[in-house]
């Protein structure tokens, strides 16, 4: 905090007992007192205890802490569930229900490594999705009382006075309301440095038409959320990312935000990653050159996972034609006045009366195919964000046809495994050849145990080294003036 450090924005805060404010890190303001800070593991742990938020550094949108979305235990998967807001639709028992664990286990977890259970958490989500809702829409302050999770008017005003020590009508005023009604601007943090190539290049050059692509320099698509569907418009600027959502229900609001950020991995620590990547003498090179590569991952589990059979042994073209088939025949249309996109891709249940004689696809994939939809439509595997990494690959290599390759991707990109590896993947063991590592699916993994456990990240630094689309940045009207969206690299 001396140093004000944004890389460790989101992993703990510090509170002032003699002003009853709470911060983040990198607040700019003159640090205090040592003797007079207190430290929490949780925003939610700090506004327990009776601070308010900085109205300066705002610690409440800090970028999230990197641990869940490395972790597998039972709290990571937790704080995964409530970010996708499984505690405003159904309750501590259902987010216990959905671990596997009693609410009492699940509480006391989650008090001994964050300092609050799970409705602070969960309340603390609210207070961010309603001052988000406050300052950037006119919607009645009744409607975003409700659209946050909110049960009751005075809860919601009892809840923002206490966390932001102004009114909702106060916060209103010092917001910048949309001119779109129904259309929400919000900058996205991330922990610098963020390689933006790999990022939106592997998401546009496999997007499937219609249901996403590239327009004016962002990366667009459609979002199915819990309440209704949604089109978010995904921005990189220097400093954050821009992120236009346009949603049917403003219940969703926080769960699509969620969803942005797991796709564009924007809670990762980069620092951490490369520091372990940067040390190896033949991956080195690569990471300097061009540090703080994400993993591109997704919206909606489900889909990654159909679309992850179609795209097995085709190039992208093709794997983008078959997806956007699906998409016109089984998914549901929608508007966008703003661009192209047209449908919804279509979930576990709609493609569950599918043909697989329709699909133009080899015998044995079309196979592999309809027994996934199946084994989803029935609830057989679990793709879901608080699913445990290990048992969901068992359910996905018992279908037959699904290979280590399918299986480690869905891990890599659906499931957010950080250490998931595709030694049989042709452009991995390309890049292998190229370095002169070992190219062998059996050699190249035992070569890869020193990237663990961030093995997930050294595929990108691999494929850094061809020259494909999915490396770069796409082009734009304004594509001379691409951001470098780069940080300080602090000693720990």
């Amino acid at each position: 905090m001396r140093s004000k450090d944004a890389r460790f924005d989101g992993w703990f805060f510090g509170a002032v007992i003699t002003t009853g404010i709470y911060c983040r890190p990198s607040c700019p303001v003159v640090p205090p007192k040592v003797e007079n800070m207190r430290f929490f593991p949780s925003a939610a742990a700090a506004q327990q205890a009776g601070f308010r938020a900085c109205k300066r550094c705002r610690p409440d949108a800090s970028p999230g802490s990197p641990e869940w979305n490395e972790r597998a235990d039972v709290v990571a998967r937790a704080m995964r569930l409530i970010a996708d807001g499984v505690v405003d639709r159904d309750g501590v028992p259902g987010l216990a229900a959905r671990l596997g664990y009693s609410t009492r286990q699940v509480e006391r977890q989650l008090r001994a490594e964050l300092g609050a259970g799970p409705l602070a958490l969960a309340r603390a989500q609210r207070a961010q999705t309603a001052r988000l809702l406050i300052e950037t829409t006119t919607l009645p302050m009744g409607d975003v009382a409700f659209a946050a999770g909110f049960t009751s008017i005075r809860t919601f005003n009892e809840t923002v006075r206490e966390i932001f020590a102004l009114t909702p009508t106060r916060l209103r005023e010092r917001g910048r309301p949309a001119d779109t009604p129904g259309v929400l601007s919000v900058r996205l943090p991330f922990r610098a440095p963020l390689c933006p190539g790999n990022l939106f290049g592997h998401l546009v050059t496999t997007a499937v038409p219609g249901v996403e692509e590239w327009r004016d320099g962002a990366y667009r698509r459609t979002l199915r959320l819990h309440h209704g569907h949604g089109i978010v418009t995904l921005r990189p600027l220097p400093d954050h990312i821009g992120c236009r959502l346009s949603l049917t229900d403003l219940r969703d609001l926080s769960a699509a935000i969620s969803r942005c950020r797991r796709l564009l991995d924007l809670d990762a620590d980069p620092v951490a990653v490369d520091d372990l990547l940067g040390a190896d003498p033949v991956l080195g090179p690569v990471v300097r050159k061009e540090p703080g590569r994400r993993v591109p991952r997704t919206v909606d589990a489900y889909e990654f996972a159909v679309r992850a059979v179609l795209g097995r042994q085709v190039s992208t073209t093709a794997a983008r034609t078959h997806a956007a088939r699906l998409a016109v025949a089984h998914g549901e249309p929608i508007s966008d006045p703003a661009g192209g996109l047209t449908h919804l891709f279509p979930g576990p249940v709609a493609l569950a009366s599918l043909d697989p004689a329709t699909l133009a696809l080899p015998g044995a994939r079309r196979a592999a195919l309809t027994e996934l939809v199946a084994a989803l439509a029935a609830g057989e595997i679990d793709l879901s964000v608080g699913g445990d990494w290990q048992r969901t690959r068992a359910q996905l290599a018992a279908v037959r046809g699904l290979g280590p390759w399918t299986v480690e991707t869905i891990a890599m990109r659906a499931l957010g495994d950080p250490d998931a590896f595709v030694p049989t993947d042709p452009g991995v063991r390309a890049a292998a050849r190229e370095l002169g590592l070992p190219h062998t699916p059996a050699a190249l993994t035992r070569r890869a145990a020193a990237w663990r456990p961030w093995r997930a990240y050294a595929v990108q630094y691999l494929w850094a080294t061809g020259d494909h689309p999915i490396d770069h940045l796409p082009p734009g009207p304004h594509a001379e003036e691409r951001p470098r969206l780069r940080g300080p690299r602090r000693p720990r």
